[in-house]
């Protein structure tokens, strides 16, 4: 197929020589060129010269379908005619969109340091950072499924059978690793557990309760009681003074 940019290059470049007419297969055409060149050649500029810029003018004015019909056939256009929108695949459609998803993924700082404290046994820490990095990026399976494994561990089967229909629901990869990963040993050994296998590891709609708070979000309030219980402790704060600071922490929480 022939380029209707080359071909205006061809013959603003060496037009003289008629190299853009031989591109365009108009073998005539292009011998006609060298004959001209030879007979002008003498003049300052070969009047070869002048037509090839004169035929690179024209043939960047046109568009590319007219191009197509006059050296192509045609076939090029009819080729790369884009189809409308309601006959597209839209399974093509969808892949398209995931690549260029993929091509552009989120960066997500807490996924590393989330694994370094799994890896280390700092399973608090980790469900900690890998909360922090599903504010990112929430629709990512794999985060999903190692949140569960850590709850798993910390032995809070409720927490870890959400995330793990979550991964599940989001495309987790091979979900019947759920079986025999190590790390969701406690989670296999609940009583629900064959209910949640058996629905395609999803929990059943029917056992689907109101959502557990994590334990985690009153890791400050609790960490401010005990520092309120101290300073009573050492005498700074007297019977009424503490009652009083900590209704003001609870009102604060709720």
């Amino acid at each position: 197929m022939k380029n209707r940019i080359l071909a205006g290059l061809l013959a603003l470049l060496l037009g003289t020589f008629g190299v853009h007419r031989f591109y365009l297969n108009d073998i005539f055409g292009g011998i006609f060129y060298l004959f001209l060149f030879f007979i002008t050649s003498k003049f300052l500029f070969p009047v070869t010269t002048i037509l090839g810029v004169i035929e690179a003018i024209r043939i960047f004015n046109m568009s590319n379908a007219e191009f197509d019909e006059r050296y192509n056939n045609g076939k090029y256009s009819k080729d790369k005619r884009r189809k409308p929108a309601s006959h597209r695949n839209i399974r093509e459609v969808k892949t398209r969109r995931k690549r260029r998803k993929s091509f552009f993924p989120k960066k997500n700082p807490f996924k590393k340091s989330a694994l370094e404290k799994y890896e280390n046994y700092d399973f608090k820490g980790a469900i900690s950072d890998y909360r922090k990095a599903l504010d990112i990026t929430p629709d990512d399976p794999d985060l999903h499924f190692q949140i569960a494994k850590a709850y798993s561990l910390m032995e809070d089967k409720e927490l870890a059978f959400r995330h793990l229909d979550t991964a599940v629901r989001y495309g987790l990869k091979k979900p019947e690793k759920i079986d025999t990963d190590e790390d969701l040993a406690y989670i296999r050994i609940q009583p629900q557990y064959e209910a949640f296998k058996a629905n395609g590891y999803e929990i059943p709609a029917k056992a689907i309760g109101p959502e557990k708070k994590d334990l985690l979000d009153d890791d400050l309030l609790l960490a401010q009681l005990k520092k309120l219980n101290e300073l009573k402790k050492k005498g700074l704060l007297d019977d009424t003074e503490y009652e009083i600071e900590k209704k003001k922490l609870l009102e604060l929480k709720r």
